[in-house]
């Protein structure tokens, strides 16, 4: 591929709405520090018309090239997608949805510029939207916190301008469950944030399914620590019982205790029942996670590559 000196990457799903604002705006923004640049387009299986309208696109915007998936594989891997063909020694990454301003670029720029960094991205001093969408973040991220061993940006945004060699490096994490935002924190180099200011449409489509699955997948993909709970949780309840043990055989002989306490056992049947399936779940989750990535699946499948010559 020929190089160009900047690549905006994007992806596509349910954006009709707004692809052809968000290609303008970035064009605009691009041409005002270079013209050697590209805007890549990943259209992720979207059910609307959003291919269409980028393809009309493509009439005035020459700098526009858009990569059709045979499906819809998911955010991440479209994300990852585009990278792989992009060309440019830097890549802004950025969402279609004009939550966040393709006008950063030019911030992102001049922060790159000064500080030498080899990423500059974008993180929300406070998280916008509803209330409880709000709620359940502070508690995902108090969560990751907790047990993820990589301190990931908390509140970061999509966007982020990335200098070729750590777009290199990103593209050697081939895992078939791609959570992105572990990706960038463990390929490591220099990295700053910027505090951005992102907006929240009530029609976008990331939603709360999609957060807690979001949040399963970074647990599973960068954390052993529910794991090894299990394993401590197992010693304390066997600690526990024996302890228990203990202290019934001393009160049968003491005869203070009779054949009363089925109740009692009944709940701990259902406690230590329930922990058990609960355990048994989160190795199944592991185990799905092993099972889905050896068998070596494509990455993504590209349908065609539109682009002029």
């Amino acid at each position: 591929m020929s190089s160009v000196q900047l690549s905006i990457v994007t992806t596509l799903y349910n954006s009709a709405a707004t692809i052809g604002e968000f290609v303008r705006r970035s064009a605009a923004a691009a041409r005002t520090l270079t013209d050697s640049f590209e805007i890549v387009v990943v259209d992720d299986g979207s059910p609307d018309d959003s291919l269409a309208i980028a393809l009309e696109l493509m009439k005035q915007e020459p700098h526009l090239k858009i990569v059709e998936l045979s499906r819809n594989f998911g955010h991440h891997r479209a994300l990852m997608t585009g990278l792989m063909h992009a060309c440019g020694d830097r890549c802004f990454l950025i969402d279609s949805d004009l939550e966040e301003a393709p006008e950063l670029l030019d911030e992102f720029w001049r922060t790159q510029q000064q500080s030498g960094m080899d990423v500059v991205y974008g993180y929300q001093i406070e998280r916008g939207g509803d209330f409880m969408p709000r709620v359940f973040g502070r508690l995902a991220w108090r969560v990751f916190d907790a047990l993820v061993p990589y301190r990931i940006p908390r509140n970061h945004v999509t966007a982020r301008l990335m200098k070729r060699a750590y777009v290199d490096a990103l593209l050697l994490h081939k895992e078939q469950q791609t959570v992105i935002g572990g990706l960038w924190v463990i390929t490591g180099f220099r990295q700053v944030g910027v505090p951005v200011t992102k907006t929240s449409r009530p029609d976008a489509t990331y939603r709360f399914g999609h957060r807690w699955r979001s949040l399963i997948e970074t647990i599973t993909s960068f954390s052993e620590l529910p794991l090894v709970g299990i394993f401590y949780l197992g010693i304390a309840i066997s600690a526990l019982s024996a302890l228990a043990a203990v202290v019934l055989i001393a009160l049968r002989v003491m005869g203070r205790i009779g054949l009363a306490g089925w109740a009692s056992v009944m709940v701990s049947l259902w406690f230590i029942g329930g922990m058990l399936i609960f355990c048994v779940g989160i190795i199944g989750v592991y185990v799905s996670r092993i099972f889905i990535e050896t068998k070596h699946r494509p990455y993504t499948i590209v349908r065609s590559v539109h682009a002029h010559d």
